[in-house]
């Protein structure tokens, strides 16, 4: 009897394998893992990409990568390889490759194996296989944590309704840096090296405020000192409007995920709602 296709609610998941028997059959291994072999599968891909991330994080010490440069080489090499074919297997059992490649862990692993490659054409890129350590998102999946990542949503969408709100807030940033950048120029530019240009001080204007404060360019004049204590507080007043304002939306986003009718059980009605979106019941 042929196998049933199983489908998966994780939409980082390939929701369909391609056709044939042994293909389902290592669908379901390699992108689920409801069975014993589909979890041991993601937890052995697990250690080999951390790993895979040790290494390159211990390439790095220069007293290692010295005393164990052919071991290391090897290493890296044989974590490619392995990759490399890991992905093959994977756009050869799901029905539709390019629809995989161009999915969030789709790119992620076509990233983690260029740095190797490019290495043949450039140096030093190897260390960009860093990028590994992403794929280890793959746990939640393993761990039975994917529904977790649900909860992301609320989150996401807040951060989307706020979009405008931080566009006219960055917008107005951005004016209020050039204009204090540009006073500074006027009033050090004569007396102050540091401040060659208005870019250089715009540069200034953004580091004191967002209350890093560098010091690799400070005003000398004391006009310059008053309007560097001015760009200073404004950039205490300033810092919180972002945070508000997204705050403000995902407590809307929040207050509309738990409004429930009590008639249907229908969930996530918009706040301003007056009736339900589903049966009609006055909430």
């Amino acid at each position: 009897m042929r196998t049933s296709r199983a489908v998966s609610s994780d939409p980082s998941v390939p929701q369909e394998p391609s056709p044939g028997a042994t293909r389902e059959r290592l669908w379901r291994i390699i992108f689920l893992s409801d069975t014993p072999a589909g979890r041991a599968f993601d937890v052995v891909l697990l250690v080999i990409i951390a790993l895979s991330v040790l290494t390159v994080m211990i390439e790095s010490v220069p007293s290692i990568a010295a005393s164990h440069a052919r071991a290391l080489l090897y290493a890296e090499w044989g974590f490619t390889a392995l990759f490399t074919i890991e992905l093959a297997v994977r756009l050869w059992v799901v029905r539709r490759p390019r629809g995989y490649l161009l999915s969030f862990f789709g790119v992620i692993d076509v990233l983690s194996l260029l740095p190797s490659y490019l290495e043949l054409v450039m140096s030093d890129t190897h260390y960009l296989m860093i990028v590994r350590v992403l794929r280890l998102l793959r746990m939640f999946r393993v761990l039975k944590l994917a529904h977790h990542l649900g909860e992301a949503s609320v989150l996401m969408a807040a951060l989307r309704a706020s979009q405008p709100k931080i566009a006219v807030f960055l917008f107005s940033v951005c004016a209020l840096v050039c204009v204090e950048g540009t006073l500074v120029y006027v009033v050090e530019h004569g007396v102050n090296p540091k401040f060659s240009s208005i870019p250089q001080a715009m540069y200034w204007a953004v580091v004191t405020l967002t209350t890093v404060g560098y010091g690799d360019v400070t005003p000398v004049t004391v006009l310059g000192k008053l309007l560097a204590s001015v760009v200073m507080l404004t950039g205490f007043a300033i810092i919180a409007v972002p945070t508000g304002v997204v705050s403000a939306e995902l407590g809307r986003q929040l207050q509309r995920d738990t409004r429930k009718c009590a008639e249907c059980g229908w969930q996530g009605h918009d706040p301003r709602a007056i009736h339900c979106m589903l049966c009609g019941q006055k909430l």
